[in-house]
């Protein structure tokens, strides 16, 4: 009886055996499994950190290559060929730089401090991020020093739009001065260009007080009494031929012989004047008498 009682008793803990061997192996894979969970978690962590490290390494090499090409433009001499709009869009652009330096700071502060906190926070990462913030430290100061100098070039820009206009304003003047010059020497030439010539009977010359006649007395030329009405004025640049519409033609003012000639055209006498200048020397009045 106690031996059968034995044999139950080890029949029922075979039976049991491979329970407990289930159990076992059942709780062996549970921690396996979270272990793997934590390596994927970790993994996926480490991943995210880097992908964000390297996507902030080519924003800053973006904004690297923007300043570049602002420190190209900002030159004086190329900031005096831009026009007003596009001076206040390069100023936009570098307020926009600046603001974005400071967000990409914050948000380096923000990953370093979440990688600190982190398993994954490696030499390598530590050195990327000090690098990073001394490429943002060189960009800010490369941004205020560009500020500056765009500051300066507006202020020289604006001297120079001073000087220009004080110059032009200068220029201005000088011109209407030499306008009223050209001006004031166009009248004296014409005034001392000026001559008059009248062409008349001795009956109509001596009525307008040209010349004085009498009794056996020598016909005399008034002095400037004349009657400047019954004149003709003209240039001694451009008469040179007077028709006298007569057969007979005396020259009665003084004019230097040679300098002119009288000839006869078709029955009727024209006054050709060969030398201006010596004509016109000893008076500016011509006289002809014609009956």
């Amino acid at each position: 009886m106690k031996k059968i009682k034995y044999f139950a008793l080890c029949l029922v803990a075979l039976a049991m055996m491979p329970s407990c061997r289930d159990n076992a192996q059942g709780n062996d894979d549970a921690r396996i499994d979270s272990i793997n969970m934590q390596l994927n978690d970790s993994l996926t962590t480490a991943l995210a950190e880097k992908d964000s490290l390297m996507a902030l390494m080519n924003e800053i090499s973006d904004g690297m290559n923007q300043i570049k090409e602002m420190q190209d433009i900002i030159a004086v001499r190329n900031l005096s060929g831009e026009t007003p709009d596009r001076k206040a869009q390069l100023r936009n652009d570098m307020a926009l730089i600046q603001q974005s330096i400071g967000q990409r700071k914050q948000r380096l502060a923000e990953l370093e401090k979440r990688l600190s906190q982190s398993t994954n926070y490696t030499s390598e990462m530590k050195k990327t991020i000090e690098s990073l913030k001394q490429q943002l430290e060189n960009q800010q100061k490369t941004i205020d020093d560009l500020t500056k100098q765009l500051a300066a070039a507006h202020i020289e820009i604006s001297n120079l739009n001073t000087r220009v206009d004080s110059l032009n304003t200068v220029n201005t003047a000088v011109n209407e001065e030499k306008v009223r010059a050209q001006e004031e020497s166009t009248r004296l030439a014409n005034e001392l260009n000026t001559c008059y010539y009248v062409i008349g009977s001795k009956k109509e010359l001596k009525a307008n007080k040209i010349i004085e006649t009498g009794f056996l007395r020598k016909t005399k030329i008034m002095e400037r009494d004349y009657e400047m009405s019954y004149f003709t004025k003209a240039d001694k640049r451009t008469l040179s031929v007077i028709p006298l519409h007569s057969k007979k033609a005396e020259v009665m003012s003084k004019h230097p012989a040679g300098s002119y000639e009288i000839v006869d055209n078709g029955g009727s006498k024209t006054l050709r004047i060969i030398n201006s200048t010596k004509f016109w020397e000893l008076s500016n009045y011509l006289i002809v008498k014609i009956d």
